[in-house]
């Protein structure tokens, strides 16, 4: 897509910061417990301090406001650094969520923390090994005391073990028939355990338990759990694209260096034939979720149709960007001292993260009615 002036410096400040403080190397730093924390702190912080954290919330409450296209712009340049920060759980789902949400004291204390990264939320919303968030087990519970209290479990919560706030989906048992509610969590709470379960790519996350553990409503219902779910997959998608730019230009320059027969394997045509192919299908996924992202941020009737198309078409993408550049560099891209495994996990689990592909393609096609 074209971007407009305030977009290209977003993109250039994204990629600046990403190429001078994200590496791959960090990965293998958390996967091996040679960097106590479930994320790179020190980026992390560098993202608070150029806005990029906040790029979701409101002006009112310290952010940029910048729109789904601005978060879509720094997904795509940490996906191409494989940076390893809570963004997604906190800048996107948790800021979109908190943002929807009817209580004006609970944006007013959370919001400005998630902004200037002194604070990192998440989003609680599966209790099983696949994704289906609209019909939660998890119970909520009025005490006597005019609070509510938790009762169940969730797993694949991500950056849980790192957050000051989780944000629960769960049944408030009133019958109406408008799905679950979201509740706020502090950690620390009564009753909250969590029980780290790290993924496949080194990502942070767990399984969290409720025993009657105190909650603040949200007040806003399904429509903020829907919101904050299209924006996630509408953010991954771009960092799924990332991915697949970062991993084909890896292996283009490969295919320019490596020599065989006393010519650049690049020069083979069943090579380029495979290298054309792959840059049209990464050009159409970005394509797609710059579009979904767009579509989201101008609130258009389509956009529930786009964005998991967007995902489905991205994940995809990055998959055969990966298994493709495993391939091409031959016996060495099967070793773990080189970087496009690291990639294609990445690609693996983003792909899987709130729905993978038959869980998107099945969303897209109730959405157009199918």
């Amino acid at each position: 897509m074209l971007l407009n002036d305030d977009q290209s410096m977003l993109a250039d400040l994204a990629a600046r910061l990403f190429t001078d403080k994200a590496d791959p190397d960090t990965v293998r730093a958390i996967r091996d417990g040679r960097i106590d924390s479930g994320y790179d702190q020190t980026l992390w912080q560098a993202m608070g301090e150029a806005g990029l954290t906040g790029i979701l919330v409101p002006e009112a409450h310290g952010g940029m406001d910048f729109g789904l296209v601005g978060a879509g712009l720094v997904a795509r340049e940490a996906g191409r650094r494989l940076a390893m920060t809570p963004y997604v759980s906190s800048a996107v789902l948790a800021a979109t969520a908190l943002g929807a949400a009817d209580d004006d004291a609970l944006r007013a204390r959370w919001l400005p923390a998630l902004a200037d990264a002194r604070a990192i939320a998440t989003l609680a919303c599966d209790e099983g090994r696949h994704h289906r968030p609209h019909d939660p087990a998890t119970r909520a519970v009025a005490g006597g005391d005019g609070g509510w209290h938790l009762q169940g479990e969730k797993t694949l919560v991500s950056d849980a073990a790192e957050a000051d706030l989780l944000l629960v989906s769960a049944d408030d048992g009133d019958g109406d028939g408008d799905g679950p509610c979201l509740f706020a969590v502090e950690a620390g709470a009564a009753g909250l355990t969590i029980e780290s379960t790290p993924l496949l790519d080194s990502r942070s996350c767990a399984r969290i338990t409720l025993d009657r553990t105190p909650a603040q409503p949200l007040g806003a219902g399904r429509p903020a759990l829907d919101a904050s779910l299209r924006a996630g997959r509408a953010v991954l998608a771009a960092e799924l694209v990332g991915i697949a730019r970062e991993v084909f230009a890896r292996t283009l320059g490969y295919l320019h260096e490596r020599r065989q027969f006393g010519r650049a394997i690049g020069s083979f045509q069943a090579l380029q034939h495979r290298a054309a192919h792959l840059s049209v299908e990464i050009e159409m996924a970005e394509a797609l979720a710059f579009r979904a992202l767009e579509a989201c941020d101008r609130d258009e009737p389509g956009a529930d149709a786009m964005v998991p198309a967007a995902k489905a078409k991205a994940a995809a993408v990055a998959r055969v960007a990966a298994a493709e550049g495993v391939q091409m560099h031959g016996g060495m891209g099967m070793t773990d001292e080189f970087d496009i495994g690291l990639f294609m996990k990445r690609a693996r689990a983003a792909g899987h993260t709130l729905g993978g592909d038959r869980y998107c393609t099945d969303a897209f096609a109730r959405a157009r009615g199918y």
